[in-house]
C-alpha cells in the first residue's frame, strides 16, 4: 500500500528549504555555563545567536556582522570574562578583528590591518588577542589590546606561521609554522610579547591544503605542561601529546581513523574529540592520562563536530547532521551520554519520511583496493523498474563522503535516479596511504574506482545498465570531463562542475592570492614539480584527450571569486573542434 504523504517526491523548492540553522563554528558556552552561542545566517545576515543550555527559543545577540570569514572553526571567539566576542569580518574590504560587548551595544573594529586573518586566541585574562595575519605576504603572529587597539607583530618568518594560542599562565604564545611546501609542521613557543622561539616539537609528511588549518592549533593543557596536536605519524590522523618543555610525543589514543576537534575539560583530565570511521563521526572521550576512550555519542549514522565543553564539565555541546537531517546543535551530558537537541532545521509535514537514507557499500576495484560508498536507492527502486544511475565523485581529492545531509543528491535520488558516491582513492578517512594512492595519477586508478563502481551497480537488478551519470564539483569536476576522455562509452551523460582540465593551467593561474597559492601547492605535491613534471600534468590532463569522448557533456563554471583560469572554456572549446556533444554555462 502506498501513502501519498510519504511517496511523493519532494520539490527542488522543498529541498531549498531545508537549511541548517547553525553555521559549522563551534558553539561557544557563557561564562555562567546557562547559554550557549552560535552562528546562523537564517536573519539574510551571518549573525550571533544564543540559546538556553537546555533549549528553548534562540535570541538574536548581533546584527551587521557582515561577510566572516569562517577559515579556522575558531571564530568567533568569547572572551573568557564573557565580556565579549571577537570575530573577523571583512565588512571594510579587508578581514579584520571586530568586538561585541556582550551587555549590549555596537560592535566595534579592533584592527586596520588592511591584509587578512586566519586565526586568534584570546589571552587568558581576556585583555588582548593573539592572531594570525599576511599584512607582510606571508602569514606572522600579531598580537591586539583590547586597551587602545595597539597591533604589534611578534614573528618575522618568511615561512606561513599561524594558529597561535596563549599557554594558560598568558606568559607564552604556542603556534605553528610550516614548511615551504607545507607539508611539515613545527610547533613554536615565544614569550607573548615577543622575542626568540623555541621549537617544541616537528611534525613532517602532512601536506596542509589550507596553509595550517588541517593540522589545526596546537591545543595547551590547561595545566600547561602538554601541548596536543594532530599527525599522520602512526599512519592515520590521530592526536599526539608532548611536553611543552620539550621530550618525544606520543599518541593520546592510538586508532586505525582520523581524529579530529579534540577539546580539552576546563580540569584538564578529559580530551573530547572525533572518530571518523567510514564517514560516520562519533563523538568521544578519554582520560588525559591515556585512558580508554569512551564513545559518548556512536550513532549508526551521523556526522559529530565541534565539540565544546560547559563551564562545569558536565556537557559537551556539538554539532550533528546526518544523510536525512541539516546540521544542528545538540548537547550531551558527559556522565550518562544522554543527548538533548536544541535546534531543529527540519521542516515539518512529513519532509523528513520522504528523504531516502543511503546505505553504505564496499566494493572491489580493478586492483583489489576496497572502494567504500554510499549507496542512494530511489523508493521506486525494486519494483520491477529499470533505474538510471548517477555516480558523484567528491572534491579535493582529499576529501571524503560523510554521513552528512546532501540536498543536491536527495534531489536526483526523488527524481528516479540511483546515486552512488564513492570515496575512491585519494580520498582522506582511510589512513595516509590510501590518501596518496592518486599522486602522479590523476584520472587514472581513481577513475577506475569510479569505473568499478559502474561495474558494482550493473550486478543490481534494479539498474538500467545503460543509463549511467557522472557529475561532480572542483576535482569532481574534473573527474567528470576525465571519465568521458579517459574511459569513454562508459557514461552516456555528465555534468562538469568547477573542474580543470589542464593541470599545467592550473600551475599558470593569475594572481597570488591564497586561493591560487593553495592550488599551486597542492599540484606541485601530487603530481611534482612542473619544472621535471611536465609530463605527468600532460597525462592527466582531459584537455589533451578531448578526441576521445563520446559522452554529451555540460561543463559550468563560476566566475567570480574562482582562481584566474581558461581551463572550462578551453575544454568546451576544444570539444566544439572535434564535434563533440557539449553545453556551457558560467555563473
Amino acid at each position: 500500500m502506498t501513502n501519498p504523504d510519504i511517496d511523493a517526491a519532494l520539490t527542488l523548492d522543498q529541498l531549498l528549504a531545508i537549511r541548517a540553522r547553525v553555521v559549522a563554528e563551534p558553539p561557544q558556552w557563557s561564562a555562567d555555563g546557562s547559554q550557549i552561542a552560535f552562528m546562523s545566517d537564517l536573519s539574510g545576515s551571518t549573525d550571533l545567536w544564543s540559546i538556553g543550555a537546555r533549549g528553548g527559543f534562540p535570541r538574536r545577540l548581533t546584527t551587521g556582522m557582515g561577510s566572516v570569514r569562517f577559515l579556522d572553526l575558531r571564530n568567533p571567539r568569547w572572551s573568557p570574562d564573557g565580556r565579549w566576542i571577537v570575530y573577523v569580518s571583512e565588512r571594510t574590504g579587508s578581514s579584520e578583528l571586530w568586538l561585541w560587548p556582550h551587555d549590549g551595544g555596537p560592535s566595534f573594529q579592533l584592527t586596520r590591518l588592511g591584509a587578512n586573518i586566519n586565526a586568534l586566541s584570546w589571552s587568558p585574562d581576556s585583555q588582548s588577542i593573539a592572531f594570525s595575519c599576511n599584512r607582510q605576504g606571508s602569514f606572522d603572529i600579531y598580537r591586539a589590546e583590547l586597551d587602545g587597539g595597539k597591533t604589534t607583530r611578534l614573528t618575522h618568518d618568511s615561512l606561513y606561521e599561524g594558529y597561535p594560542v596563549f599557554t594558560p599562565d598568558g606568559r607564552h604564545i604556542v603556534y605553528v609554522r610550516l614548511n615551504e611546501a607545507w607539508t611539515e609542521h613545527d610547533v613554536i613557543v615565544i614569550p607573548a610579547l615577543g622575542g626568540d622561539g623555541r621549537v617544541i616539537l616537528h611534525d613532517g609528511e602532512f601536506f596542509d591544503y589550507h596553509y595550517g588549518r588541517t593540522f589545526g592549533y596546537p591545543l595547551v593543557s590547561p595545566n600547561g605542561r602538554t601541548v596536543l596536536f594532530r599527525s599522520y605519524r602512526s599512519g592515520y590522523i590521530n592526536y599526539w601529546q608532548a611536553p611543552l618543555a620539550g621530550g618525544p610525543p606520543t599518541a593520546l589514543c592510538p586508532e586505525e581513523c582520523d581524529q579530529s576537534d579534540a577539546a580539552y575539560s576546563p580540569d584538564g583530565h578529559q580530551v573530547a574529540y572525533c572518530s571518523n570511521r567510514n564517514g560516520t563521526i562519533e563523538l568521544c572521550v578519554i582520560e588525559t592520562r591515556q585512558g580508554t576512550p569512551r564513545r559518548l555519542v556512536a550513532p549508526a549514522l551521523g556526522v559529530c563536530a565541534a565539540p565544546q565543553w560547559s563551564p562545569d564539565g558536565q556537557y559537551i555541546g556539538y554539532l550533528y547532521q546526518t544523510p536525512t537531517a541539516p546540521l544542528d546543535l545538540w548537547t550531551v551530558s558527559v556522565a550518562d551520554g544522554v543527548t538533548r537537541q536544541l535546534t531543529n532545521s527540519m521542516l515539518g509535514g512529513g519532509i523528513a519520511q520522504r528523504l531516502v537514507t543511503p546505505e553504505k557499500v564496499t566494493y572491489s576495484s580493478f586492483d583489489g583496493h576496497a572502494i567504500n560508498a554510499y549507496l542512494y536507492k530511489p523508493r521506486s527502486a525494486g519494483a520491477g523498474v529499470r533505474l538510471p544511475a548517477i555516480l558523484w565523485t567528491h572534491g579535493g581529492p582529499a576529501s571524503q563522503w560523510l554521513d552528512s545531509f546532501q540536498p543536491q543528491v536527495q534531489y536526483f535520488v526523488q527524481q528516479g535516479y540511483v546515486v552512488l558516491m564513492p570515496n575512491v582513492r585519494g580520498s582522506t578517512g582511510y589512513g595516509h596511504t590510501f590518501e596518496k594512492a592518486n599522486y602522479q595519477d590523476y584520472g587514472g586508478g581513481d577513475l577506475k574506482d569510479v569505473v568499478a563502481g559502474v561495474e558494482y551497480l550493473k550486478t543490481l537488478d534494479y539498474i538500467d545498465p545503460h543509463k549511467f551519470a557522472i557529475t561532480g564539483s572542483s576535482y569532481g569536476g574534473y573527474m567528470s570531463m576525465a571519465a568521458i576522455c579517459f574511459a569513454p562509452g562508459v557514461f552516456q551523460a555528465s555534468i562538469a562542475h568547477g573542474g580543470y582540465s589542464s593541470q599545467s593551467d592550473r600551475m599558470g593561474m593569475d594572481g597570488g592570492d591564497e586561493q591560487v597559492l593553495r592550488h599551486k601547492k597542492q599540484l606541485t605535491y601530487r603530481l611534482g614539480p612542473f619544472e621535471t613534471s611536465a609530463d605527468v600534468y600532460r597525462r592527466v590532463s582531459p584537455l589533451y584527450a578531448v578526441k576521445n569522448a563520446t559522452t554529451p557533456v555540460f561543463v559550468l563554471h563560476g566566475e567570480g571569486g574562482q582562481p584566474s583560469t581558461p581551463s572550462s572554456r578551453n575544454f568546451v572549446q576544444a570539444l566544439e573542434k572535434e564535434y563533440k556533444t557539449v553545453q556551457y554555462k558560467t555563473y
